[in-house]
């Protein structure tokens, strides 16, 4: 077995890379099955407080909904503000020449390596892929791409592999093909434990074969449907040459979701916008960011992890987790306030489409598995300040808790004191008062769905020609659905996670289905 000697100290420990409870023994895992018991037991706790305080105390409830809902007014407000202000950081970002902005660097000695993990999407979205990546405004013989297949994606994927490899050779500086192997002993079949795969047997066929000096390369892991804007490569290395510390950062763009927005149905459309926007908003507050989706690290900073976890759901933010402690707290995520562009979740019908919606977000929201790494490695790692690790855990813990429980309180149980309330509550001026003082507070909390819909069409693609013009009108329409989206696809798969994780009813990796049309 190699010898790990390039790990950071603290990426040694056998704890280092814990996915869940039953991979722990004695206290430590005790201590980790309780941590992934909080997250579900807050949520539901306040859940059914509010019900609860309806029955016994509905005057008390009636009171703290009215808070909550200006607390929400307020929030909405303070969101709003940071997405218009990334917004404009955006298109600020897409008019610039990042080829001109670079040259007034030395930046030849840089590579880039490319991951696309997939797993049976058709050759159609991988080509779209290695299409834009072909039109970067780069040296293409400095990008480096491994097209990433599964062993468990069958023959099909193999041959597509292979003819998207010799299409695609010349233009780039090497395409390589690696295969996951399935059922490997310690992995979850999933996209960590393909990109680690594959991270290292490009290490062993390209990168030192060629003679590539760790630091000196690039990775960008992109979902298999991911397409570059032009500029992405000159805009990475920018950052990455004028970052504080550019081996102990990632880069994240800005994840479009619309490669099919206008074969999407307005479900899809408002969705896969609403994910794009909390993504802008965290741009503008990088301090809570991690990476997610697709992002860039340097290659020496991931070996020096040992690249992604390969037992986990949420590979694309804990690689940046696993990074923050191995650094002991050194260590960034950079916003790039740049676009890469992916594809809004359909199916073949309404039904499928809400279906895998459902699923995706689940396991996006299943993040909160994060959570309880990081509060357990907090308890370990005394060499980050012990300032900074209780504002991150405060931060996660509002993050995780806010997202399942703020829809359900607005539009569900907002409603609770009038109809649990009892009749001396009913016969009181508080019980006819709070019904409209809720509703004008929501109403005015959903003026922010108006800068929603203006950023939403200012950075929809072009309109194809077979749409009339009044399909603007529809997608600017389409946000008056926001109520409806937030409880079916952010709380009530965040606390469908959340409530598998309490109970120990682990997740696996679901893959989102790809088509092209």
């Amino acid at each position: 077995m190699e010898e790990k000697s390039y790990l950071l100290p603290y990426a040694r420990r056998d704890d280092f890379h814990v996915g869940r409870a039953t991979e722990l023994k004695g206290r430590d895992r005790g201590l980790y099955r309780f941590l992934e018991m909080v997250p579900g037991l807050a949520s539901w706790a306040t859940l059914v407080g509010v019900v609860l305080l309806s029955v016994y105390k509905p005057f008390l409830a009636a009171y703290f909904i009215i808070a909550f809902s200006i607390y929400w007014v307020l929030k909405t407000a303070f969101l709003s503000y940071h997405l218009r202000h990334n917004w404009k950081r955006l298109r600020h970002h897409m008019s610039l020449d990042w080829s001109e902005l670079i040259g007034r660097f030395e930046y030849d000695h840089l590579h880039h390596l490319v991951i696309l993990p997939f797993y049976k999407e058709p050759v159609a979205v991988i080509d779209a892929s290695l299409t834009a990546l072909s039109n970067s405004h780069y040296d293409k013989k400095k990008i480096l791409i491994v097209l990433a297949s599964e062993e468990a994606g069958g023959d099909e994927a193999a041959a597509g592999a292979k003819a998207m490899q010799d299409k695609w050779r010349e233009c780039f500086g090497d395409v390589l093909v690696t295969t996951h192997k399935r059922n490997l002993p310690g992995e979850m079949p999933g996209k960590g434990s393909n990109a680690a795969f594959a991270a290292e047997e490009a290490r062993i066929r390209l990168l030192d074969p060629k003679n590539l000096a760790y630091e000196n390369v690039l990775v960008s892991i992109f979902d298999i449907d991911t397409v570059v804007y032009p500029d992405y490569f000159n805009c990475l290395v920018w950052h990455f040459l004028t970052a504080e510390r550019p081996l102990k950062s990632s880069f994240q763009p800005v994840p479009l979701f619309n490669n099919n927005l206008w074969e999407a149905g307005a479900l899809s459309r408002v969705v896969a916008m609403s994910s794009t926007f909390w993504e802008m908003v965290q741009q503008e507050r990088p301090e809570r960011m991690a990476t997610f989706s697709s992002h860039s690290v340097p290659f020496k900073a991931l070996r020096e992890v040992n690249y992604w976890q390969k037992n986990m759901v949420s590979e694309d933010s804990r690689i940046y987790w696993n990074l923050m402690l191995a650094n002991n707290g050194e260590y960034d995520v950079i916003p790039l306030s740049y676009p890469v562009s992916m594809d809004a979740n359909v199916g073949r019908n309404l039904f499928d489409t809400v279906k895998n919606i459902y699923k995706q977000h689940r396991r996006w929201t299943y993040g909160v598995e994060n959570f309880v790494y990081i509060v357990y490695h907090f308890t370990k790692n005394k060499n980050i300040p012990f300032g900074r690790r209780v504002k991150i855990v405060l931060q996660q813990a509002e993050g995780y808790w806010s997202l399942v429980t703020n829809p359900i309180m607005l539009f569900v149980l907002g409603w609770a004191p009038i109809f649990l309330g009892g009749r001396v509550f009913h016969e009181t001026v508080l019980s006819y008062n709070l019904p409209i003082v809720v509703r004008n507070l929501l109403i005015l909390a959903m003026f922010g769905l108006v800068i929603s819909s203006i950023i939403s069409l200012s950075l929809a693609p072009k309109r194809p020609k077979s749409r009339s013009r009044f399909a603007y009108v529809v997608m600017a329409v389409q946000w008056m659905l926001v109520p409806i989206t937030m409880i079916m696809f952010s709380a009530v798969p965040g606390l469908d996670a959340q409530t598998r994780l309490m109970f120990g009813r682990y997740m696996g990796f679901w893959v989102t289905p790809k088509t092209r049309v």
